[in-house]
């Protein structure tokens, strides 16, 4: 169960963390390709926000799961 405690709360922070940068700092170098893609007009802006805000939602959820493993269990 520690492993899992730990697992989940060190993804929770890197998705947390890479959702965050991507979102609000617009670090959209942190996409895979994206900036090619941005260049060649093959993806938008947007589709790295919504990226951006996927990632950190899961994160967030990652993390409350963890802290709530730890508390709990």
């Amino acid at each position: 169960m520690l492993v899992l405690k730990v697992i989940s709360v060190t993804l929770g922070l890197a998705f947390a963390l890479f959702g965050y940068f991507i979102y609000f700092k617009k670090k959209y170098n942190l996409i895979n390709g994206f900036e090619s893609d941005l260049k060649a007009g093959r993806k938008k802006e947007d589709y790295a926000k919504r990226v951006g805000l996927i990632e950190l939602l899961i994160g967030i959820t990652l993390l409350i799961v963890g802290i709530v493993l730890i508390i709990f269990v």
